[in-house]
């Protein structure tokens, strides 16, 4: 069993009593040394399986993990295994025994985000609290981080220190008692009940410290207080407590992980024995050389070195590009590269990873174009986001008010108080009447059914969209996206204080980036435009559901996977290290771990991308590069320059060697950025080095459409008439349509 194993796995394995800190670095085998130490345990000691719990971060990691152990056992028979879980499928189990001792019954249920809004929608009601002013997600965020942090109602009370967080202590105690009128529990309150049961009732917990009397937590870098106090008042007896982390890879503070867990681990048992998982089997050691020289600077850590066996390796790639455009182009075209080359097999050997989610648009467009299958992980595809289809679907009544599926989409999107009874009456006119919706809202008048308020209500929608149809021939589409976002309430409805909400609004500003390249035609002309492109890529977009396909996804999402190949982009200061992160220290060093995350992903091949200029959030950007790359060392780099570069070419050298770099904090917009040589501002018809260039008569072919010919080229958009007479003549901007000249 422990023939497979290094040296300090081994230890890991044999360190069986007693409490023990195992630092794993990344890809250092430590669900190895953890499965086998659970086998070894159950095999060569004799402990029963039910004495033992593992603790895991996922279902699917509680899975294989079992899997793994049985394997190492010989057996299929799942009496064999541990109890193995996450901290709440765990908590679950041991209230649906027990709960009825804190007032509630077995059969509780547990609430959904949903179920939750509409619960504190109910609350607000009651105390006569304006949801516009109090908006019920940001109040559920203040109480979600309370209840991690083991405060409860009244003791939140006691310290709220401004007009906010009291109403949130009034809300608090509200939705509590609401929640406990149903006989409900939050996601948050099943870890913080259980420590509440185990607390005032010593009996339940001497009970659950015997059954586990050997307790094992996975990734403990990543618990909150609420996951670290139910560890000890379990481990408290026995002491027989391994944890297993890394403080290089905490990364998860906004969802209330607290790094000093695992710091302090050696504090709260002086008689811990510490064991460095340092080997690595997953990267080369250039690649581990770069991170090891990003992350110790971190003042936050254990101090420990990754290392590995492996010969040789490619050079880290530092690509400096002109725009975000740029740098998706060459990632495209790097990936066509290697897999003609044969240095890569599969498209599924390669990962873009990206500090935000707004940032794949870009990539998903140089894709598309190039005709390389994608897939997104941990986020959804920029054009199926709900705010994006929400707003497109607010354009598409602008420019067509019969489209009854988009008005439907938006009627009630920000809630303007009509209910799906009313829109059912609506519906029930217009068939009787041969009418479309938007016709049926004209005549509004004539529905006996509609009066009072819901007729109020409506007529204001009506005079919404006729006001925004008036301006659409006054602005481009990016102009008259940002007055749909303020006439409508969809950007007070986004911008509701929560880091989803965030997230959303910024996805909904690089809609706006988007637009922009249609601003050189008449405003009426680029929002037909814009609609028809945008419905294309939607078109072309069923790409990504093969198998075989470059992965794009968020850092935070990565962690824990590997890739031959590793795409690092938008590496410049305010994007990534966050511009929130730039002036606190602790916030710095996590963006710095998240950073390490990132170059540990690789295996093979490791590209660095940072743009001179970024158009990002519907806002262009001059910002300086990452100053996370300064920390790494110019032997293991190699430079490549874009064409945008030319002229000015970025200095490595004296980049690598300026003091004052890890001092830029501050993103510079462009319009106030240094002249150090041409700066490249994106326009729409620049939008690749492969756009073709195009005349009246050349014939074409298109990736969906066939092929036609070019009859008129007007500000980057070209009118072509295709072979197909049921395609017919459309108009395609040259930036983003997939066009070849034959």
């Amino acid at each position: 069993m422990l023939d497979r194993l290094n040296d300090m796995q081994k230890k890991v394995v044999l360190q069986f009593e007693g409490p023990i800190l195992v630092l794993a670095g990344a890809g250092s085998g430590k669900t190895a040394a953890l499965t086998t130490r659970i086998a070894y345990l159950i095999k060569e000691k004799g402990i029963k399986p039910w004495n033992i719990l593992a603790v895991t971060f996922t279902n699917k990691a509680a899975n294989e993990m079992k899997e793994r152990v049985l394997r190492l056992l010989g057996h299929n028979d799942e009496t064999y295994a541990p109890v193995l879980g996450t901290f709440h499928s765990i908590c679950v189990r041991i209230l649906r025994k027990h709960i009825h001792k804190l007032g509630l019954h077995q059969s509780f249920v547990i609430y959904d985000t949903a179920d939750q809004q509409l619960l504190m929608k109910s609350v607000l009601e009651d105390l006569l609290i304006d949801a516009k002013q109090f908006n019920p997600k940001a109040i559920l965020n203040f109480i979600s981080g309370a209840k991690n942090e083991l405060v409860g109602p009244d003791e939140y009370g006691k310290f709220a220190n401004n007009y906010f967080t009291e109403k949130v202590a009034t809300c608090y105690k509200r939705y509590q008692h609401q929640l406990q009128k149903n006989n409900a529990l939050d996601f948050d309150d099943i870890i913080m009940k259980t420590v509440q049961l185990f607390r005032q009732f010593p009996d339940v917990l001497d009970y659950y410290q015997e059954q586990f009397r050997f307790i094992s937590v996975d990734e403990y870098q990543d618990t909150n207080h609420a996951q670290y106090v139910l560890t000890n008042l379990l481990a408290a007896k026995y002491r027989n407590l391994c944890v297993i982390g890394d403080s290089d890879q905490s990364i998860y503070s906004f969802r209330g992980a607290n790094i000093q867990n695992i710091l302090n681990f050696e504090k709260d048992y002086p008689e811990s024995s510490v064991v460095y998982l340092e080997q690595n089997y997953r990267s080369t050691q250039i690649i581990l050389d770069a991170a090891h020289n990003v992350i110790v600077k971190n003042t936050q850590r254990k101090d420990k070195k990754l290392w590995t066996d492996r010969d040789g390796g490619e050079k880290v790639t530092l690509k400096t590009v002109g725009n975000e455009r740029e740098e998706g182009e060459f990632i495209a075209k790097t990936v066509l590269d290697k897999l003609m080359l044969m240095e890569e097999k599969d498209y599924r050997h390669f990962v873009v990873l990206y500090r935000t989610n707004a940032q794949s648009r870009v990539l998903e467009e140089a894709f598309l174009r190039y005709g390389i299958p994608y897939k997104i992980i941990g986020g959804i595809k920029f054009y199926e986001r709900k705010e994006i289809k929400e707003l497109v679907a607010y354009l598409r009544v602008l420019l067509n008010p019969n489209d009854s599926i988009s008005l439907l989409r938006i009627i009630n999107v920000p809630a303007r108080k009509i209910g799906q009874k009313t829109i059912d009456t609506i519906q029930g006119y217009a068939v009787e009447h041969d009418l479309s919706f938007w016709q049926a809202l004209a005549a509004i008048d004539s529905i006996e059914a509609i009066r009072g308020s819901k007729s109020k209500a409506l007529e204001d929608f009506t005079r919404l969209i006729a006001d925004l149809q008036r301006l659409k021939n006054e602005f481009h589409v990016a102009g008259l996206i940002k007055h749909v976002l303020d006439l409508s309430g969809y950007k007070r409805f986004l911008d509701d204080g929560t880091a989803e909400g965030e997230a959303r609004l910024q996805n909904v500003y690089e809609l706006v980036s988007v637009a922009g390249k249609y601003d050189k035609l008449a405003p009426g002309e680029s929002l037909a435009i814009f609609l028809e492109e945008i419905a294309l890529i939607a078109d072309i977009d069923k790409l990504d559901q093969q198998d075989n396909a470059v992965t794009l996804m968020t850092i935070h999402s990565a962690k824990g996977l590997e890739f031959p190949t590793v795409f690092l982009v938008g590496l410049e200061d305010g994007i990534f290290p966050h511009s929130r992160s730039l002036l606190e220290r602790n916030e710095l060093e996590e963006e710095r771990r998240l950073m390490y995350v990132a170059l540990t992903r690789a295996k093979d091949k490791l590209y660095l991308l940072h743009a001179r200029n970024r158009l990002l959030y519907g806002d262009s950007q001059a910002n300086p590069p990452s100053q996370f790359i300064k920390d790494i060392p110019p032997e293991v780099l190699e430079q490549e320059v874009g064409k945008y570069e030319a002229k000015s070419k970025f200095n490595l050298d004296k980049f690598l060697s300026d003091s004052s770099t890890s001092e830029r904090t501050r993103p510079i917009p462009i319009e106030n950025a240094p002249d150090a040589g041409p700066r490249f501002v994106p326009e729409p018809q620049s939008f690749a080095d492969e756009s073709p260039v195009l005349q009246e008569g050349d014939r074409v072919s298109h990736q969906t459409f066939g092929e036609g010919e070019v009859i008129e080229i007007r500000g980057g958009v070209a009118t072509i008439k295709f072979d197909s007479i049921r395609i017919g003549t459309k108009k395609l901007a040259l930036s983003i349509a997939p066009l070849r000249k034959l």
